[in-house]
């Protein structure tokens, strides 16, 4: 079975295996994972894990979704690689940090016992594990993406932050929003597949 091994520097084990190994591992194994693979001020494999969803995940969309990305200067490679570094390197840690920042505000009130905010962009971090399948432009496929990182946020929050289950999801309910529904569209797949279904929602 999986376990996370720490190297000899303190923290957990970098590159290419460990982000692959960390990616199944909160995937299957979710309150096993936060247990053992989040640690107090450790943020950089979080950090980098995040980066690779995003990275996989944005190129995926890029290549499959027509004007995912705007052309600038009639340079369409040059466009979408630099629109694809910034989502990578400055919208989601930007995003996941202001997120944690927010998240830290709403757990002072409801978890006593909480953990640091290094701990909470973790949390987040790994969370957004199954969104590295939200490219398509699928909304059932990043429907599905986008719930199954809501539950695994819930779980991370719980385990990490020592809540119930509910209290969790009550604490994580806007991170989410602000993560899944909005970051990685899944308001937008959500009402794509309530518009195909002829339901319309009062304004």
């Amino acid at each position: 079975m999986t376990q996370w091994v720490e190297n000899p520097t303190g923290g957990r084990d970098r590159g290419p295996v460990a982000v692959a190994r960390a990616w199944l591992e909160v995937l299957v194994r979710p309150r096993r994972f936060f247990r053992a693979g989040v640690a107090p001020g450790d943020q950089a494999p979080g950090l980098v894990f995040a980066a690779a969803v995003v990275l996989v995940e944005e190129a995926t969309r890029m290549t499959l979704v027509s004007g995912a990305y705007p052309t600038f200067g009639g340079q369409p490679l040059a466009s979408k690689a630099l629109g694809l570094a910034m989502a990578v390197v400055l919208v989601m840690p930007a995003t996941l940090h202001l997120t944690a920042a927010l998240q830290t505000v709403i757990l002072i009130g409801g978890a006593p016992d909480r953990a640091g905010v290094s701990e909470t962009v973790q949390v987040l971090s790994y969370a957004i594990a199954p969104c590295i399948f939200a490219g398509p432009p699928i909304p059932e496929l990043r429907l599905v993406c986008t719930l199954y990182g809501t539950v695994l946020l819930v779980v991370g929050t719980s385990v990490v932050h020592n809540v119930s289950l509910g209290r969790a999801a009550v604490l994580g309910a806007v991170p989410a929003a602000i993560v899944f529904g909005y970051g990685f569209r899944g308001f937008a797949a959500a009402g794509d597949l309530l518009a195909a279904a002829g339901v319309s929602l009062p304004l």
